[in-house]
């Protein structure tokens, strides 16, 4: 699927036609202290795909200003998310890369008049900046000599001030309306060991300073970001024209795109991590990219799905299934159809010779003939979905087996159950059936009609396998209550069945389509003598 028009895509393709520039060149500037979830892919795919369609290219720049929550590992996944995505950067880089030319161009300021040393503390200055209805009030250092902030400012950068003791701030306008430019902070100072610059700095520049002028470095020219930037898109334009750098790049921003009932949140997704709620950042039930791969989620759905979402100004909210429509659509050619009994009833066919196992030949799948033919097992004993079989007098309409009806084992027989097996609880132990020798798929037997076509799966040749079903983590998309009480208790369920016996070399993220039981991929944990398969979606929406 290819990107629909957008205002970007019209502003990237006017800017080239009019020279103002030659080639389009963007970037992802994730900051590297969580791992990143579907939302971020709207990010990810939006500046890649863009810069593509013009011959342009994208940087990957971790955003790494601020080393209190920062990590390595975040560094290390965020790559291999990308490229799992299927984008590989121009440059990978780190903001950390030009913390020297920022602090050069901060003593520009400074030399400028345009930048001053602060004493207050942080509550002091959330007193001093004014709401939106009243000016803020100017510090009482904001009129220190241009010597004095230079001897000050030097001193941060060596370490003789405490975290927080001082802030750079930049010198504009305490009655702007737009509250962004009263007098920011620039500069804070903080005493931790930074994953890629050790101890080298104490002082780091926050993001609204250290984003515009990387983008300027880097020669971007369409920065793109997400709406709450807007506002502070004029203070990108102040600091790369006062910091008189030499490529001017331009900040454009877009919505954000939610999914109903879906945590889009770092901050909550680390809650359930830290409270163990979830099995870790790559658990099935996340929205995280890591999560969303080992649940069985392909590149492609994800690109497609959010090419299909459009791109616009305004932050808009999609149901899950249109995620789930985009896996069906990128799966549903590609992958062997195969058998899996997930709730096990064996069923013993009486009249069927012992000693005796027949093969079966089918297609992988009867809509892509490119993937061949396979062949099946079937027997005396077979396993069939407890789900397929009614206990008692079935309602009318019911097109699976009941005592007294006969449906097709699928490529195999008609069979009819004659009696019902029970354990001393009452619950059932088998099915005894017959079957019909003239009814064989292929043969042309017109005689009768089933009441239904079932899977099954052959005894003596069934591999175990457990089998994970997942819903929703969350029960409503209410951010009012706690996040606890939103939580869905039914979220993950595991069983164990059987599956056919061609799946015996299965390895980890091997995909099949589960006939009649949805989309399914080997967990990472999945192993040759232990199957685990997480179901990814049903065959259809199971909405409700």
């Amino acid at each position: 699927m290819e990107m629909q028009s957008n205002f970007i895509k019209t502003i990237m393709e006017e800017d080239l036609a009019s020279g103002k520039v030659s080639s389009i060149m963007t970037r992802f500037p994730p900051e590297p202290n969580a791992y990143l979830h579907i939302g971020h892919a709207r990010a990810i795919i939006t500046n890649f795909e863009l810069a593509k369609m013009f011959g342009g290219s994208t940087n990957l720049r971790f955003d790494d200003t601020n080393p209190v929550k920062e990590d390595a590992m975040f560094v290390d996944a965020i790559i291999e998310d990308i490229r799992w995505l299927g984008y590989e950067p121009k440059q990978i880089l780190f903001g950390s890369d030009y913390f020297e030319e920022s602090y050069e161009r901060a003593l520009l300021l400074i030399r400028k008049g345009l930048a001053f040393v602060c004493d207050l503390s942080a509550q002091e200055m959330s007193n001093y900046r004014g709401t939106l209805n009243t000016p803020g009030k100017e510090s009482p250092n904001r009129n220190r000599t241009i010597d004095e902030n230079l001897t000050l400012f030097k001193a941060m950068r060596n370490g003789v001030y405490k975290d927080g003791e001082k802030t750079l701030r930049a010198k504009i306008d305490m009655s702007s309306p737009n509250i962004n430019m009263r007098d920011p902070v620039i500069y804070r100072i903080i005493h931790i060991n930074h994953h890629n610059t050790g101890n080298k700095w104490c002082i780091y520049p926050m993001y609204d300073f250290a984003h515009p002028l990387q983008d300027s470095i880097e020669g971007i020219t369409h920065s793109l970001c997400s709406l709450e930037y807007d506002d502070h898109r004029v203070l990108y334009d102040w600091f790369v024209e006062k910091c008189e750098m030499p490529h001017i790049p331009h900040q454009y921003e877009f919505g954000r795109l939610n999914i109903a009932n879906t945590i889009m949140s770092k901050r909550y997704l680390k809650q359930l991590v830290e409270s163990k709620l979830v099995k870790g950042y790559d658990d099935p039930r996340m929205p995280t990219l890591v999560g969303l791969r080992r649940r069985g989620y392909t590149p492609n759905s994800i690109r497609n799905f959010i090419l299909s979402t459009g791109l616009s100004r305004i932050n808009s909210t999609v149901s899950n299934e249109m995620l789930e429509t985009s896996l069906r659509e990128d799966l549903k050619l590609q992958l062997r159809r195969v058998n899996a009994v997930l709730k096990p009833l064996k069923v013993i066919i009486l009249n069927y010779p012992e000693g005796i196992i027949e093969e079966l030949e089918l297609p992988n799948n009867n809509e892509n003939e490119a993937l061949g033919m396979r062949k099946i097992l079937f027997g005396k004993e077979v396993y069939i979905d407890r789900d397929d079989f009614y206990d008692g007098v079935p309602e009318k309409g019911w097109k699976r087996l009941a005592m007294g009806l006969e449906v097709r084992l699928m490529h195999a027989y008609f069979v009819r159950c004659v009696d019902v097996v029970r354990n001393t609880d009452g619950t059932i132990s088998e099915l005894h059936c017959t079957y019909d020798p003239e009814t064989r798929s292929g043969s042309g037997f017109t005689g009768r009609k089933p009441n239904g076509n079932i899977h099954f799966v052959e005894a003596s040749s069934a591999i175990p396998a457990t089998f994970n079903l997942f819903e929703p983590l969350l029960v409503d998309s209410d951010g009012d209550r706690p996040l606890e009480e939103r939580l869905n208790l039914n979220s993950w369920t595991t069983i164990k069945g059987f599956v056919e016996s061609s799946l015996k070399d299965t390895v980890s993220e091997d995909k099949y389509q589960f006939v009649r039981m949805g989309y399914f991929s080997a967990d990472y944990d999945s192993k040759k003598g232990n199957l685990i398969f997480n179901r990814t979606v049903e065959l259809k929406s199971s909405y409700k």
